[in-house]
């Protein structure tokens, strides 16, 4: 059934329109972007038919182009579209970050830190440096790799913290097994970077694990 033979009220633009976007479904949304279906398709079933193939948004959103392009009804025009709405959403995210106290709004630094590392194939170790009013002056990725006690130079975060001349930090890392709870690598490195940035009086605000569309606050947990 094509889009323009159904109801306004059940079309995807009009019902965004009416309602909002919260209001549609994964596949409703994929369907405004993707605009056209295929043949025997229209958009929202070919949506639906991505989504099924793929499991996730987060698997459809990370694939690669030669992967992306297999998909029936999408190629590298659609692929280019994608990324970068991708990108913006990052871009978006990152103001909200430098605009917003961060301690007093953890959901946009969670929201920033989940589109930035989730769907990564390696793990990362990241910092936010934050002025004394709590907003972004910088993130930077520091380490790259297995992350452990070994690998993580708390000489390293100092100098960084130092020369951005920050007040405090959030830490970051990815789990790219999916899993998000913190191992006990992941706590004795806090607690050394905690230690190493209390001697030049910079504080450590939380560290924040993020595996897939989960992410985990060690603030939130007590933990810092």
């Amino acid at each position: 059934m094509q889009l323009n033979t159904l109801p306004a009220h059940v079309r995807p633009r009009e019902k965004l329109l009416h309602s909002g976007p919260e209001a549609l479904t994964d596949a409703e949304l994929l369907a405004i972007f993707l605009r056209t279906g295929t043949r025997g398709m229209n958009a929202i079933e070919l949506a639906q038919s991505l989504l099924t193939q793929n499991h996730t948004l987060d698997n459809l959103f990370n694939a690669s182009l030669s992967e992306f392009s297999a998909l029936k009804g999408l190629g590298t025009a659609k692929y280019v579209q994608l990324q970068a709405v991708l990108e913006l959403s990052k871009r978006y995210l990152k103001e909200r970050c430098h605009r917003e106290t961060l301690f007093d709004s953890p959901q946009a630094v969670s929201d920033y830190l989940t589109i930035q590392l989730r769907g990564l194939s390696h793990e990362v170790f990241m910092a936010l440096y934050v002025d004394n009013q709590n907003r972004l002056i910088k993130d930077e990725i520091l380490f790259t790799g297995t992350i452990n006690a070994a690998s993580v130079y708390p000489r390293e975060v100092v100098k960084a913290a130092l020369k951005h001349n920050a007040a405090a930090l959030i830490f970051a890392h990815n789990h790219p097994s999916g899993v998000a709870e913190p191992s006990q690598a992941d706590k004795l490195i806090t607690k050394k970077l905690q230690n190493a940035l209390a001697l030049v009086d910079i504080n450590v605000l939380d560290h924040l694990i993020v595996a897939g569309n989960q992410c985990i606050s060690f603030a939130h947990r007590g933990l810092i």
